[in-house]
């Protein structure tokens, strides 16, 4: 195995030379700022980036943002409307675009199933969320559906919407990043 080696300074030195805006920390909700006229700008993170400490996107409008965020950002994550760069003229905030997910609801008198519906999505890994009316959501993938749809009193449908993190129950936080993750990769 080679031997690999990480030059901090010189990677600031070529980030502050390109024309990448730096965001390094949540400032709130974008409700909590002024936005009279301040152009407002979404950029997009995706569910599974949300725990991500580093990231190289760019905004609605064009702009390239480097996402460089502390630890703290593996416990709490990035969630819609928080703004991550706030100036006299322009704010960054964050999008979460809807993404394929599975309702699981309970038929009557099938309550206690789910104790095993949390546990079989818990046992993969895979993040959970209320959803309306006494439902569960989860990521969609087609052997979790599959296997969702065999337990009895279980009813599991495919659907496109927007998690909402506050109503999570649990989440996977990706804790194991790469240590030459950088803005520049």
């Amino acid at each position: 195995m080679g031997s690999w080696s990480y030059d901090v300074a010189s990677d600031l030195v070529r980030f502050r030379r390109s024309k990448i805006m730096l965001c390094e920390q949540v400032l709130g909700k974008l409700h909590d700022f002024d936005t009279t006229g301040k152009t407002i700008e979404y950029v997009d993170i995706e569910w599974h980036e949300a725990f991500k400490k580093i990231h190289k996107k760019t905004t609605d409008k064009g702009t390239e943002v480097g996402i460089r965020m502390d630890d703290s950002i593996l416990a709490r994550g990035l969630y819609q409307d928080d703004v991550i760069y706030a100036d006299d003229e322009k704010l960054v905030v964050v999008n979460t675009p809807p993404c394929e997910v599975i309702r699981v609801s309970l038929t009557s008198g099938h309550e206690k199933m789910s104790a095993k519906v949390c546990y079989e999505i818990g046992n993969r890994h895979a993040p959970l969320f209320w959803g309306e009316n006494d439902t569960f959501i989860t990521i969609y993938n087609e052997p979790m559906l599959v296997m969702l749809q065999k337990i009895h009193g279980v009813q599991a449908e495919k659907e496109v919407l927007k998690l909402d993190f506050d109503r999570r129950i649990s989440a996977v936080s990706y804790t194991h990043l790469r240590a030459h993750e950088t803005v520049l990769d």
